[in-house]
């Protein structure tokens, strides 16, 4: 058994068929069977069962799966020290969508100025497909804003963060200082998609307290939720870090809870196994530079009735 096996092993597993999986690694389809075929004879056993067109693990593959995977992300992880005489010139860096928009680019800035060696891969979607991309080791690192799951993750919380709701000038909430949170009933809501850390904050809190809201818009895209508030006259909660010059320029009004149930931290997040690089440990003294919150000296509030 070699690394070369198990490399061809995690593609068929990610691909569902033999074919698929010799597309992605530039190999022969008779190569790729060749290669399983030599696997299972190792272990003893078949590694996938083919059910119509497709091919599925077996209990015997998915005691391998992770296993190979940790492997090859070992491997890889030796070949690019080496060639880099011990330290590595690459960083493949997560973000979720509210944390691309409004620190990545600073932060990317921040450790290139550090080491200007790094070349930094960054990959910006939201925290459900992010914590799968870490599992299959296809990022070193990330900084989310929602709920990690996988015990085969560190989450390290570093910067504050919180959500608001935000009204444009034309909202009836515009003017207000304080609402109800009953008040929400029925207010048409510009929302994130499933899988947002956001989306996810905002429903736990209107399941608690019974609210129904209308989502009239859903976007993955915090801008275009944004212009809804601006333009359309909805009502969005989102980080508060992304609406600095909204908040200025007085553009929209935002509330906070009072409660403080939409207080919540961006976190660092990297595989319980990964070696950490001269790059991540930089990342992470840099976060901290980012902990602290700025507030607006005038805010509404959101309470509980």
């Amino acid at each position: 058994m070699t690394i070369r096996h198990l490399t061809v092993f995690a593609a068929v597993a990610e691909q569902g068929s033999m074919s698929a999986a010799a597309k992605h690694l530039y190999l022969s389809q008779p190569t790729v069977s060749q290669a399983i075929r030599e696997l299972e004879a190792h272990y003893n056993g078949l590694l996938f069962e083919r059910l119509g067109k497709k091919l599925y693990l077996t209990e015997r593959g998915k005691i391998l799966l992770p296993h190979a995977r940790e492997m090859i992300r070992q491997f890889q992880q030796l070949e690019e020290l080496m060639q880099n005489q011990g330290q590595s010139s690459t960083l493949k860096l997560g973000s979720t969508l509210t944390v691309g928009t409004c620190l990545t680019p600073s932060i990317i800035l921040d450790l290139q100025k550090k080491i200007p060696y790094l070349d930094v891969y960054s990959f910006v979607t939201n925290t459900q497909n992010i914590e799968q991309k870490l599992l299959r080791s296809e990022l070193d690192a990330a900084v989310v804003e929602g709920e990690i799951h996988s015990p085969d993750l560190v989450v390290l919380p570093i910067i504050d963060d919180c959500l608001v709701l935000a009204a444009g000038k034309k909202h009836p909430f515009y003017r207000r200082g304080r609402i109800h949170d009953q008040e929400l009933n029925n207010q048409k809501f510009a929302v994130r998609e499933y899988g947002s850390g956001t989306r996810q904050l905002f429903e736990d809190y209107t399941l608690r307290h019974d609210l129904k809201i209308r989502t009239a818009w859903e976007a993955n895209s915090p801008q275009a939720l944004l212009n809804a508030v601006l333009y359309n006259q909805m009502l969005s909660v989102m980080s508060i870090r992304l609406m600095h010059h909204e908040i200025r320029h007085r553009s929209v009004r935002v509330f906070c809870n009072e409660a403080g149930e939409w207080n919540r931290k961006f976190k660092l997040v990297y595989h319980k196994n990964k070696f950490l690089t001269p790059a991540i440990f930089e990342l992470e003294k840099i976060l901290h530079t980012y902990q602290q919150l700025e507030l607006p000296s005038v805010m509404g509030v959101l309470e509980q009735e």
